[in-house]
């Protein structure tokens, strides 16, 4: 791949000039998100800016696939399935599509994507492996569904998805390197550098948000590569975890809560840990440089040590995620939000 800088450039250079048509589009059809009490905005922006990031990675991942540097089961896997994910989250951008036909496109695509991946990665558990392998294909389904779900659900202040996805990916990418594998390391470092070209676009103040298209496929395609790198042992999936530790944390966390309390887990709401925290401190920038922070200095460490001493995995996973289940504790996570001042946000 004596060609990566080049491709990486043309991948970041398509993202930022893809991101700033879909703008354009989006302001002549009227996609636009208007602010509401279970907004975190209180400027009208446009949205759907995230399908950049589709477009530019499917691209990157033919060019891949024929040129020989990536297989067949990675490369459907999001070809295909991906591309479900996007266009229903696409079609949701222009206008809304019922809970009932997204979730029942989410576990097409998913089992779709199980399939050819090949079953459940092994499971390191310290001095044991459990091989699930095909007994583990529902939960895989369910896992790949949850991921790209929970991104759809973290998207919601300026700069935080995309840069989360950045970090994740970058991260992973280093990691593969390091492992010998060049070649997923390549194609994770295309999606970096198609998350960072929206970013131009996306940093607080955002001038156009991601939208469904793209937080559903970014989601499902970090998951489907964890799952097949785990499988192909160069990674394994608690390191996945580890990296993705921040959205992780705060989606399940405060379903979780929402669950226990009676509420809709589906229903829009601004009651994530990120979310209190943005009004708490009065910007979107803060947190998500706060988060930038959390992935490079504490996470992206330890997934790093999980991935070289696997069977201390389990408790570097505990050890990551422990005060980010603090801090989303802390910031009152899941807890029915305030209503006054409902729209009242900073989006710088």
């Amino acid at each position: 791949m004596e060609y990566i800088f080049l491709y990486l450039v043309a991948a970041f250079g398509s993202s930022v000039l893809i991101t700033a048509l879909i703008r354009t589009y989006a302001l002549k059809k009227s996609l636009i998100d208007i602010p509401s009490r279970r907004s975190s905005h209180s400027v009208p922006t446009p949205r759907g800016g995230g399908l950049s990031i589709v477009i530019t990675f499917m691209a990157s991942s033919i060019l891949l696939y024929f040129t020989d540097s990536l297989q067949p089961a990675p490369f459907l896997s999001v070809a295909v399935s991906g591309s479900m994910v996007a266009s229903i989250g696409f079609w949701d951008d222009h206008g809304h599509v019922s809970a009932k036909w997204r979730i029942v496109v989410h576990f097409l695509a998913a089992g779709l994507a199980m399939l050819w991946i090949g079953g459940f990665p092994p499971i390191p558990l310290g001095d044991m492996t459990i091989d699930a392998g095909w007994t583990g294909f529902l939960p895989g389904v369910i896992l790949l569904v949850w991921f790209l779900n929970l991104y759809n659900f973290m998207d919601g202040i300026d700069g935080l998805a995309g840069t989360e996805a950045a970090c994740v990916t970058g991260g992973a990418a280093l990691i593969l390197h390091a492992r010998g594998a060049d070649h997923l390391s390549v194609w994770l470092l295309l999606l970096c550098a198609g998350c960072a070209g929206f970013l131009v676009w996306n940093w607080p103040p955002a001038r156009i948000f991601m939208g469904d298209a793209g937080s559903g496929f970014i989601g499902f395609t970090v998951g489907v590569i964890a799952l097949y790198t785990s499988l192909e042992e160069y990674m394994n999936i608690w390191t996945w975890f580890i990296l993705f530790g921040v959205f992780l944390v705060d989606a399940t966390f405060t379903l979780t809560r929402r669950m226990l309390q009676g509420e809709t887990w589906y229903e829009a709401h601004r009651s994530h840990a990120y979310q209190y925290a943005s009004r708490r401190f009065g910007s979107h920038k803060k947190v998500t440089l706060a988060v930038l922070m959390i992935n490079l200095l504490w996470l992206f460490p330890l997934a790093w040590i999980s991935v070289f001493q696997a069977r201390l995995a389990p408790v570097l996973l505990v050890c990551s995620w422990t005060p980010l289940i603090l801090m989303a504790a802390v910031l009152g996570a899941g807890k029915p939000e305030e209503e006054k001042n409902s729209i009242h946000d900073f989006n710088t």
